[in-house]
């Protein structure tokens, strides 16, 4: 179970977490203070009972564990007094992997560090004001006599400090059976009787306290604000009998307070039902469930984040350490979260009750995304920040959660590339104006990031990589970025003529006004998958596993990662047609839906993305390389496609013309593709290492032909179910593979068979057996056997300098004959190459 639910342990243990609910850390290193991690009991009990407790002896084990020492009270304490706070703290809190704390300062704790203090430890740390805690302060402050205060007087003061502070509030001392009407002559009455008692004064009186919450409750709904309330067990002076969240109704039917955000601390703990329930069907009700971990057992942990999840819905549902005086507090309560989480969402996925991928989105929600949302923490300038008052609520919640933008662009070599820019800059700046980016940038090669000889670009000049908002989304598999395909222009507004995408929309463009048709694209996606196995101090990547074509057992084993990706797939909108085991060993295809070819190329760019960034969240290495192990099977990106005309297939035959099942512009269009085949090759095979893959029997095309239904052939017209036997749909290439810049490669093929139709070019008779078996008499001839053999064809081709751009196929062929010299020289080069395809 542990291996299936792999990708939900990562998630689990690897989610930079948004602690919802912590206290200040002290700084005191003592034995009898360390007791207090584990025992909410006083000092005298906590010394006679904590050592004998489950969570004791579990946490100090925990502890004993990252400090890598012996697991005695005693080991630990030594190794805390040698290390120093400092190194200690850094040490917990780098272990809990928190992205942010809010931290309730309204415990008083000898020697307490200041909420400064805390930002050492932690990206982002901002305060929760505990309102009795703010009553007290104003009713304390010596500067006003008792006999001066009056209940409207001391609420206008409570009222204003209330909003100077960060917008995050909480409410300890009112239990749960709140009066929302109490009177105010009773309110007044209670203010009289605290006043009436020594300073410094603790409130306790349930009138007033009562009023406050009611006060602070409708100043957070006006700004739209949660409050966070004690309830279940934490503290002994309150009566646990009336801290079970029922007692609630009250607040939670008065109209004032429908839009509310209440959130219930410590899971209700041991009302985690009832909390869970009242989630359910109020909509202000949100759960956190710190304290309660890591205080209980394992097992009372488990229950009790299930009962909070019985009903609940996950949105509503937050994590928080509760860590206070000790950084180990922090550690622990992460550590356990994290565990127990894990151990219950991976149990409901074995019940049915959640996919592995709805698992995963869970945890990121619990422990990172619904506080975000809830708290108003949002993204800025790269990193993670707080609104600073209840007055300055202004923030867009569009933005929220978004650290970075990831601006991406495929060079000459099919290499995916991207600058990142912080999300902040990137909506204010970047988006409109553009990054800029060298103009080496299209010179590239697979094997060095310079500029290859001959390409004519150097270092010397710039361009702008512009957004294509249109192409924006939210990357499935790391929900805090963003990801763009930018277009290249010289100047915004203008393309430079090395452009891969303006290419493929310029020759397109043609098409359509030449001829009104448009061409539609399907790809498939063979890769392999890899697993990392380390022999002495060399680290190997091997087959993922040793299965045939279409195995049963290949898919089940990677089933949890297959999962994944389609589901990131389909919420970026690229619609899965079918998957399966390969013929290779740990090689699979994934085969998405046609569509209007200029989106095909990007959604191929996109799927390989997802892809290569699932497969590497799963400890696995997913690479398009075509012949990553020569001995086996090549991977390619086989491309289905057909012409269009408004919404009728007109590469389809039909009773007026049918050449073996195409119309007259199917036939044109395929016959000039046919025709410039070896040069289109320099495009779709642009790499040596696909020359490895094109060879006869293999089903990759090795021979210049086509055929119906044929997969020998680098043609195939195809006749899929629904279609009549004497008609095809569609025309599929063999010969393009995993380093081709799509846009380029379909540019290219556009770009013949434009030639093809100005032509009115015919094909040959199809071959209809398997091109190998001509091979002894020369009937048909041998595609381009190496990469050069189709440089030369490419720089013969004038339809291609004409249709694609002199500059930009220039471009190409000194990278290809750059990749010619290097890997002829450097064999053994070759097997890096699974990084970067």
């Amino acid at each position: 179970m542990e291996s299936k639910y792999a990708a939900l342990r990562r998630a689990a243990e690897e989610t930079a977490a948004v602690d919802a609910h912590a206290h200040n850390l002290v700084a005191d290193g003592s034995a009898f203070p360390f007791l207090r991690c584990f025992s909410e009991a006083d000092a005298a009990d906590a010394l006679a009972f904590a050592p004998h407790t489950l969570s004791f002896k579990r946490s100090l084990r925990d502890i004993a564990a990252l400090y890598n020492c012996d697991a005695s009270l005693e080991k630990v304490e030594e190794f805390r007094r040698a290390e120093g706070l400092s190194s200690i703290s850094s040490k917990c809190f780098k272990a809990a992997n928190l992205s942010a704390i809010l931290i309730d300062d309204g415990i008083d704790f000898d020697k307490m560090l200041e909420l400064e203090a805390h930002k050492a430890f932690a990206p982002t740390v901002a305060r929760i004001l505990r309102i009795e805690k703010l009553a007290e302060t104003i009713i304390n402050d010596e500067s006003f006599s008792a006999s001066s205060w009056t209940l409207d007087s001391f609420t206008e003061i409570f009222v204003t400090k209330l909003k100077s502070y960060p917008p995050h509030i909480a409410a300890y001392r009112s239990g749960l059976e709140i009066d929302p009407n109490v009177s105010k002559t009773d309110a007044e009455d209670g203010l009289r009787k605290e006043l009436s008692g020594h300073r410094p004064l603790r409130i306790t009186n349930k009138n007033l306290i009562d009023y406050l919450f009611t006060c602070s409750l409708e100043i957070a709904v006006s700004y739209h604000l949660p409050m966070q309330i004690h309830t279940g067990f934490g503290d002994k002076d309150l009566d646990l009998r009336k801290c079970n969240p029922l007692h609630l109704r009250a607040v939670l039917e008065d109209t004032r307070f429908s839009k509310c955000q209440i959130v219930l601390l410590h899971a209700s703990y041991p009302f985690s039902k009832e909390a869970s329930y009242l989630a359910s069907v109020y909509s202000q009700v949100y759960l956190d469930f710190g304290l309660a971990i890591p205080k209980l057992s394992v097992q009372g942990m488990t229950s009790s984040i299930k009962e909070l999840l019985e009903l609940a819905p996950i949105k509503k549902v937050m994590f928080s350490t509760d860590g206070y005086a000790f950084p180990e507090t922090y550690y622990l309560g992460a550590r356990r979260a994290r565990d127990v989480v894990y151990r219950v969402l991976s149990a409901a996925c074995e019940d049915g009750d959640l996919s592995i991928q709805e698992a995963i989105e869970a945890v990121e929600d619990i422990f990172r995304r619904n506080a975000l949302y809830l708290y108003k923490l949002n993204v800025a300038n790269g990193s993670i920040g707080q609104i600073t008052s209840i007055a300055d609520n202004s923030i867009s919640l569009s933005e929220q959660d978004v650290l970075f933008v990831r601006v991406v662009w495929i060079d000459a070599s099919g290499q995916h590339r991207c600058r990142v820019v912080p999300a902040g800059r990137f909506y204010e700046i970047a988006r409109k104006k553009g990054i800029g980016l060298t103009f080496a940038s299209m010179g590239m090669t697979s094997f060095t990031d310079g500029p290859a000889d001959g390409t004519n670009l150097t270092g010397v000049g710039e361009i702008r990589l512009m957004p294509d908002m249109s192409t924006l989304l939210r990357l499935p598999w790391s929900r805090r970025e963003e990801m763009v395909m930018a277009e290249m222009q010289i100047r915004p507004g203008e393309a430079w003529e090395y452009c891969p995408r303006n290419t493929l929309r310029k020759v397109t463009k043609v098409l359509l006004d030449e001829f009104n048709v448009t061409m539609m694209a399907g790809f498939e996606n063979e890769f392999y998958l890899r697993k990392k196995v380390v022999s002495g101090e060399k680290e190997l990547w091997v087959p993922f596993d040793n299965t045939p074509y279409c195995s049963t057992t290949a898919f089940d084993g990677a089933s949890s990662m297959l999962q994944e990706v389609y589901t990131s797939l389909k919420a970026v909108e690229i619609v899965v047609e079918q998957l399966h085991a390969e013929s290779g060993k740990g090689q699979f295809e994934i085969a998405l839906k046609y569509v209007l070819c200029t989106l095909a190329a990007d959604k191929l760019i996109y799927a390989r993305e997802i892809i290569k960034s699932v497969a590497r969240k799963h400890g696995l290495l997913a690479t398009f390389l075509p012949k990553p192990d020569l001995n086996d099977i090549g991977s390619g990106s086989h491309v289905h496609l057909s012409l269009w005309e408004s919404d009728q297939n007109v590469f389809m035959g039909s009773n007026e013309y049918n050449y073996y099942g195409m119309s007259k512009i199917g036939e044109n269009f395929l016959a000039g593709v046919y025709h410039h085949l070896p040069s289109i090759l320099a495009f779709t095979a642009p790499h040596p290492n696909s020359y490895n893959r094109i060879q006869p029997n293999t089903w990759s095309g090795a021979y210049q032909c086509w055929g119906k239904e044929n997969r020998e052939a680098p043609l195939r017209t195809a006749c899929p179910p629904g279609i009549p036997l004497d008609l095809v749909s569609n025309f599929e290439i063999k010969s393009f593979d995993g380093c081709a810049n799509p846009h380029l490669g379909l540019a290219a093929i556009v770009a013949a068979g434009i030639d093809g139709l100005r032509r009115g070019l015919k094909l040959p008779e199809p071959t209809e057996s398997n091109p190998a078996d001509y091979a002894s008499n020369s009937k048909l001839k041998r595609m381009p056997q190496d990469l050069m053999e189709s440089v030369e064809a490419l720089a013969a081709d004038k339809i291609m300098h004409e249709l694609i751009g002199d500059k930009l196929v220039t471009a190409v062929i000194a990278v290809r004959k750059a990749e010619i010299d290097h890997y002829a020289n450097n064999p053994a080069a070759f097997t890096d190459l699974i990084h970067r395809y």
